[in-house]
């Protein structure tokens, strides 16, 4: 099979590299010649993965952003429950011709502690209305990806628009990944996450969203750069075994936005947490919510990936430099406590590949 393989391969490629062959539209011959090499890395070097650029450039997608990484088709859910007459009279009059923002972080737990989700549901731009003393219909999929969705319970939300649920011990779930999706029964908009329940010593590599992903502006910038190679380097650990986990100190509102982000430049599934609301320490957030997950859920964090503002967040709860990777600018005081790559992910990806350069994930279910 391989002869037939290295036959065949010959015959579609030929003597040209697809992945080099830019097409480049006429109308970037405007450009001035200096702005050239970075419209060309933020269309196409995010990632070495040469068929997901062909797929690319092949079939144009209409992008939606999805509701979640792990995004479920709307297609196969059936809400179950047919909407209802809103239980307070002004909801209809301040919700009309403004779009939902519901949003969640996933969830993860070991097994036998609580299982708790936890939503808010909001509506407009900043969060100018929040949907107070209305029904949510929770739903789980215990068999994922190809599952049904059973019925959990019928919540009501308080007056900040939260939905707080703890899944009743002989209803809990086991070890796995389960897809969680609470409804408003007023007008059916959903927020989709994820419930983890992971086994004692699961190890994981965290990645900081603003200080290891993006090259240029802001998150919430039109569409900003991928750092180069940062996809692979999410992969590579995906693959190892590894529980992904992503950290911003963003506040919640933007969640949507910059799990669409993550989706578009093709970041593997991971477990997203998000500051509650508009947060005045980002990176004390950062540290809780990581010390909260080793402390009680028996979390092993591998290694962890940011900017420099990270290095605090990350020595705090126990790392040790060689753990830390950090990109970007970095002051010559913190070179000691954390390893610098300054060469960028690609030269980062290369040594991971090397013999004793990374190790599969230890103890993961």
């Amino acid at each position: 099979p391989l002869h037939t393989i290295n036959s065949l391969t010959q015959k579609w490629w030929g003597a040209k590299r697809l992945d080099y062959a830019l097409y480049c539209p006429e109308g970037l011959a405007n450009f001035p010649t200096n702005a050239l090499p970075h419209l060309f890395h933020a269309s196409y070097w995010e990632s070495s993965d040469v068929i997901a650029f062909i797929l690319r450039q092949m079939c144009r997608f209409e992008f939606v952003p999805p509701l979640n990484q792990d995004e479920k088709e709307l297609t196969n859910f059936n809400p179950g429950q047919p909407r209802e007459k809103w239980i307070r009279k002004r909801t209809s009059v301040k919700i009309k011709n403004v779009n939902a923002n519901h949003r969640a972080n996933d969830v993860i737990v070991k097994e036998g502690a609580g299982q708790v989700l936890m939503a808010r549901f909001m509506y407009g731009p900043l969060d100018m209305i929040t949907l107070a003393g209305e029904k949510v219909d929770i739903h789980i999929m215990r068999d994922s990806p190809s599952g049904e969705w059973a019925f959990l319970s019928t919540e009501m939300t308080d007056k900040t628009g939260r939905v707080t649920y703890s899944i009743p011990d002989d209803k809990a779930l086991g070890y796995g990944l389960y897809p969680v999706k609470m409804v408003v029964r007023g007008d059916h908009t959903a927020v989709d996450f994820s419930l983890a329940v992971v086994p004692p010593k699961t190890e994981c590599v965290v990645f900081s969203i603003d200080g290891s992903f993006t090259a240029s502006m802001s998150v919430t910038g039109r569409d900003p750069k991928v750092r180069a190679s940062a996809v692979d380097i999410v992969r590579h650990w995906q693959e190892l075994g590894y529980m992904i986990i992503y950290i911003t100190g963003r506040p919640d509102m933007q969640q949507s936005r910059v799990l669409a982000w993550l989706s578009q430049h093709n970041f593997p599934h991971g477990l997203v947490s998000f500051a509650d609301g508009l947060s005045t320490d980002p990176l004390g957030h950062k540290a809780t919510y990581l010390k909260n997950l080793i402390q009680n859920h028996g979390v092993i964090v591998h290694v962890a990936y940011g900017s420099s503002k990270d290095i605090s967040v990350y020595t705090s709860i126990g790392l040790k430099p060689k753990q830390i990777f950090i990109v970007g600018k970095v002051s010559k005081k913190h070179h000691s406590q954390a390893t610098v790559l300054a060469e960028g992910y690609a030269a980062h990806l290369t040594n991971l590949l090397c013999h004793g350069g990374s190790r599969p994930a230890q103890g993961n279910a």
